[in-house]
């Protein structure tokens, strides 16, 4: 089993994190939880890590079989010290939740999935950019990204994204909605899961020919 024990990270203010301490944050994270537990769950012979955008949402699993982290700050360049010091292929799930939303990070998704072990999961939560919702966060520095972009992301990355991505959270008021709906739809964020990849060995072709009724030499 890998070594589990690195502590959580105490994080600095910053207007992101005071968002999802807002009433209107609380509600969405509230709506996320079941499916941050399903994730959690799947595959217990494994451990696995979750990224969580502030320390209250981590609260409970600090050693539930994985490891849970939070940013330090929201630099974009300096949240993470990527590469974590965990084992390659030793998790069998990994949850980003908001911690890459409004930005590309291929650090971030490449050590996912270096850390991931073949066929495990990665669980993306990401702000929707066409929800009315969107209205809550602005000026904080958070912002949403489309799924089919995520899609591109996670294809370049090594991932097999799902076809369709999954609804969750408030539409207009902060009122908590676990119900998910297939399509983003104008719902406040929306689930994006994906395995990886597993490549297999590409055959090398012969360019030597032979001719018709030709047996091979044999040592």
């Amino acid at each position: 089993m890998p070594d589990m024990s690195l502590p959580v990270v105490n994080p600095a203010r910053h207007p992101a994190q005071h968002w999802f301490e807002s009433p209107h944050g609380q509600a969405l994270l509230a709506s996320e939880r079941a499916q941050v537990e399903a994730a959690l769950r799947e595959r217990p012979a494994q451990e696995w890590l979750w990224l969580a955008p502030v320390a209250d949402a981590v609260a409970g699993y600090e050693s539930a079989g994985g490891l849970c982290l939070f940013p330090a700050d929201w630099d974009r360049s300096q949240r993470y010290a990527v590469p974590f010091s965990i084992p390659a292929e030793s998790l069998g799930t990994v949850v980003l939740q908001h911690v890459a939303d409004g930005a590309r990070d291929p650090a971030l998704l490449a050590e996912c999935r270096r850390l991931l072990a073949p066929g495990g999961r990665l669980w993306l939560f990401v702000l929707n950019p066409l929800a009315p919702y969107r209205w809550n966060w602005r000026g904080t520095g958070l912002g949403g990204t489309e799924p089919v972009v995520w899609r591109r992301r996670l294809r370049r990355a090594g991932f097999a994204p799902e076809p369709v991505s999954l609804g969750i959270g408030p539409r207009w008021n902060p009122q908590v909605d676990a119900v998910l709906q297939s399509g983003a739809g104008i719902r406040a964020a929306y689930l994006l899961r994906a395995e990886k990849r597993a490549f297999g060995l590409t055959p090398i072709r012969s360019d030597r020919r032979q001719s018709p009724g030709t047996v091979p030499a044999t040592a």
